[in-house]
């Protein structure tokens, strides 16, 4: 299997299998929504499109921020603390993201997408070997190597190419890295808007026994669970 790597500078070239990568806390969220009894989550790029799409179904909620900061007229910020104390049984998610959702959306040439954080890592990769691709991108949305971005995501990206390679993942290693990111060091408690508890939640790798998929229909990117049941 032929294994590349790619970023939101270049996604929209990226075609055939993509992992789309955000450790925080994008995917991290979604995962939790899904565990918290989420029917599906709609991907979406701007504020306005997550606005208008609640306008038109008022029971939708609408889950995330902009550059970390949850925006006014949302429901819940992109915190996967704050997901988990609320019961989002049958509830249909509008997501927008800085940077998770926006590789989903601008992957536009890609024919399968796939949302992944360390919460749902193997499940991914079982996922990814039933598909038995020849060859898969995966997606680090965080990565601003420039301004020192992004190593929580490569992290990520290494343990599911190492996974695919049948190679161990030295956990404590990925946890050191992904608490060192420039983005996870944000997560120290000076912060009102970046709880150490989601750095904690994020930091639990194969927690959930489900794969993240993206349908496309009608021009809106909907993100369903698949659950992976029984994999090493």
């Amino acid at each position: 299997m032929e294994i590349e790597r790619a970023t939101l500078d270049d996604c929209h070239l990226v075609k055939g299998m993509v992992v789309v990568i955000d450790v925080l806390r994008a995917y991290t969220t979604a995962a939790c929504l899904f565990d918290r009894g989420a029917r599906g989550i709609i991907l979406v790029s701007k504020v306005e499109e997550a606005l208008c799409l609640r306008e038109e179904h008022p029971e939708f909620l609408i889950v995330g921020e902009v550059n970390g900061i949850r925006v006014d007229g949302f429901d819940l910020g992109n915190s996967p603390s704050e997901v988990n104390g609320r019961d989002f049984t049958g509830k249909t998610i509008i997501q927008r993201t800085t940077a998770g959702t926006q590789g989903v959306v601008g992957a536009k040439r890609a024919n399968i997408i796939l949302a992944a954080a360390l919460t749902n890592i193997s499940a991914t990769v079982h996922y990814i070997q039933n598909i038995k691709p020849k060859s898969i991108t995966l997606l680090q949305t965080g990565l601003f190597p420039h301004e020192g971005w992004g190593d929580e995501d490569i992290a990520c990206a290494d343990c599911i190419e190492a996974k695919l390679l049948g190679n161990q993942v030295d956990w404590e290693e990925i946890n050191k890295r992904v608490r060192s990111s420039r983005s996870g060091l944000r997560y120290d408690g000076t912060h009102a808007a970046f709880s150490p508890s989601d750095l904690e939640i994020a930091l639990q790798h194969d927690k959930f026994k489900f794969a993240m998929v993206v349908k496309r229909n009608e021009g809106l990117h909907y993100l369903q669970k698949e659950e992976m049941d029984e994999y090493p």
